[in-house]
């Protein structure tokens, strides 16, 4: 079979929902590590941003540890054929505790939300 140069995904929630337009796909969840390794062995030609969330970026970056990138961004409708994404997924739920803290320059912030982040690898099959 030939080789196909497919670019390596990278989605967020809303993304992820805009590709599943039609095929079958295989998910599954990953780890931190696994992701980092993924987008380690990737040149940076190599992968799409497809959304535009800092935030995001922010995870991938500083919180994975993945080297610093400036990936191409580009609005994905449909996955092809044996084409791969990383899918940063974030959930966010309400804070239990509403604590009060002092910032830098003095004003008071409250902690509003709880914000996480897990990541899934998916796999366009037909």
């Amino acid at each position: 079979m030939e080789e196909k140069n497919l670019p390596l995904l990278l989605l967020d929630n809303s993304s992820m929902m805009s590709v599943l337009n039609e095929g079958e796909f295989r998910c599954k969840n990953m780890t931190f590590e696994e992701a980092k390794h993924v987008l380690d062995i990737h040149d940076e030609s190599d992968v799409l941003r497809c959304f535009n969330n800092s935030d995001i970026e922010t995870i991938i970056f500083d919180y994975l540890g993945a080297a610093k990138k400036n990936y191409t961004y580009k609005r994905i409708r449909n996955m092809r054929v044996e084409q791969d994404a990383i899918v940063f997924k974030l959930y966010i739920t309400p804070s239990e505790t509403q604590p009060v803290i002092q910032a830098d320059d003095g004003v008071e912030a409250k902690k509003i939300q709880n914000v996480y982040v897990y990541c899934q690898y998916l796999t366009r099959l037909a």
